[in-house]
């Protein structure tokens, strides 16, 4: 098993143009004159990628290609993750690409709860989420495209109604099994006026979410 590197061992040894820690990720996002260009880039470090038997996410938009590695089985960046960076940052040389600044930002929602047992299933499964080895205070997009999850211990009550709700768009066919999952996991029906346009939940502790289909709004 790799040794997992200090983040500021990562940092001095990847290449400062294009490569930046973010969240235990290693990431460097290029951009790219056009799509083909940007599809050269992706398939060229999909050929890395095999090669060194450790794989990358990637995003290609137009106009930029986003590269993120970790060591997911150590939880952490390794010597693995260095090295592909390097492998990347050379195919994005031979190409003639630039560094897009900055490099990009991982979105976490923090969840404040006074009982984190209690309140973390709804969470689970109002998102479809999944654990996060290694840390259990945490959960997952298991797609990998949406914003982590983390639960901050609160100590004393907020009398005050929440000022944030989290929207979850469902396919139309899954909304109403969303709601149940979600309901059964702790959480309570806090209004279906709107349904099937969208359900207001709220997890044991009044944090709420809303699960949102197309159906019954304008574009319908």
């Amino acid at each position: 098993m790799s040794d997992v590197l200090p983040h500021s061992a990562v940092t001095a040894a990847v290449d400062a143009r294009h490569w930046r820690v973010l969240l235990g990720t290693l990431r460097a996002a290029f951009r790219t004159p056009d799509w083909a260009t940007g599809a050269e880039l992706v398939a060229r470090v999909a050929r890395a990628a095999d090669a060194a038997d450790h794989h990358p996410d990637v995003l290609l938009r137009y106009g930029q290609v986003t590269v993120t590695t970790s060591s997911h089985d150590v939880h952490g960046l390794t010597q693995r993750d260095v090295d592909l960076a390097a492998a990347v940052t050379a195919v994005a040389d031979e190409l003639g690409l630039q560094a897009a600044e900055p490099a990009g930002e991982i979105l976490e929602i923090a969840v404040d709860a006074l009982d984190i047992p209690a309140v973390r299933p709804f969470w689970k499964a109002v998102l479809a989420y999944d654990d996060v080895p290694g840390d259990p205070g945490a959960l997952a997009d298991p797609a990998g495209t949406g914003p982590a999850v983390w639960f901050q211990q609160m100590d004393a009550p907020r009398p005050q109604r929440n000022r944030l709700h989290v929207d979850v768009t469902v396919p139309h066919d899954v909304a109403e099994e969303r709601v149940a999952t979600a309901v059964a996991a702790g959480g309570r029906l806090v209004s279906d006026d709107a349904a099937p346009s969208f359900w207001v939940l709220a997890d044991p502790e009044g944090n709420e979410a809303c699960v949102c289909t197309w159906q019954g709004r304008s574009t319908a």
